[in-house]
């Protein structure tokens, strides 16, 4: 089993982290998602080519929660959308 941890941007809450989990582990190889709200980090551990990490990097921005120093009002945007369906749909 392999693990990414991955600094991100626009986590605010439990909603947003809400979203990530299930975004990431729509992954099949995707074992387990851990989101550090504080740190803004996410621990993603799977199974598989450690290639796969630009993979969950390209769902987290499409979340709105892309890498560190890779922030934008898009980005920002989708954040604030992510984090209410995450809410919504804990």
């Amino acid at each position: 089993m392999n693990k990414a941890t991955i600094q991100i941007e626009n986590l605010k809450c439990h909603g947003c982290a809400s979203t990530i989990r299930k975004g990431l582990l729509k992954f099949e190889e995707v074992k387990s998602v851990g989101v550090d709200i504080e740190k803004s980090l996410v621990e993603i551990s799977f199974d598989g080519e450690n290639e796969k990490i630009m993979d969950y990097k390209t769902k987290l921005a499409r979340l709105g929660y892309p890498k560190t120093g890779n922030n934008n009002s898009i980005s920002v945007a989708k954040s604030f959308i992510s984090c209410a369906i995450g809410r919504v749909n804990k």
